[in-house]
């Protein structure tokens, strides 16, 4: 049985160390806070860790990616119904850390896709982005997403086209700015 656990905790850390990236990326667009989606990626591993033996084993990524959206779900519930507490001593703490832009994460993250398109991103509405983040980033299919965010098919559907529109908008509107699109190209 010793040997069973073992084998089983072998094959949850290769098959998490793969999706990780995903996890992560997927956290820091839901929560646009590196601290958050670092506290968010590794609850999530935490609790897909307690709950492997129950995985079906059909996609992992898509399992993980559930779990850090039920997450950020409940996590963001939580805020709305109650006070934000606080230490007073962390509201003066400082850590040494070198500036955000050098951050190896955050160079990889902002080469990969794109300050504009992430603050495009940034200002679609939570829903809206995450089903846009989960299909078109992630790439999982409208099942997949309805099953992580418990919402039927046609929502998720709905919901992607609403908020590709809204990115597409806020993009077409950099575009013209940084001259890339005439104004009225479209026309």
């Amino acid at each position: 049985m010793l040997f069973g656990k073992r084998d089983l905790r072998e094959s949850f850390e290769r098959q998490a160390e793969k999706v990780f990236p995903a996890v992560l990326g997927t956290a820091l667009r839901l929560t646009r806070s590196r601290e958050d989606a670092e506290d968010l990626a590794q609850e999530a591993i935490v609790r897909a860790y307690d709950a492997y033996d129950r995985f079906d084993g059909t996609n992992f990524k898509a399992w993980m990616l559930r779990i850090v959206t039920n997450l950020y779900i409940n996590r963001y519930r939580q805020r709305q119904r109650g006070p934000l507490l606080g230490s007073l001593e962390e509201e003066g703490a400082i850590e040494p850390v070198s500036c955000e832009s050098e951050l190896p994460d955050r160079l990889l993250f902002d080469n990969a896709v794109g300050a504009e398109i992430e603050d495009a991103l940034a200002k679609v509405p939570e829903d809206f982005r995450m089903a846009v983040i989960l299909s078109d980033i992630e790439g999982l299919s409208y099942q997949e997403i309805a099953d992580a965010t418990n919402v039927p098919i046609g929502t998720v559907r709905s919901r992607l086209a609403r908020g590709r529109s809204i990115l597409r908008r806020a993009l077409e509107t950099y575009a013209i700015k940084e001259g890339y699109l005439k104004q009225g190209a479209d026309e």
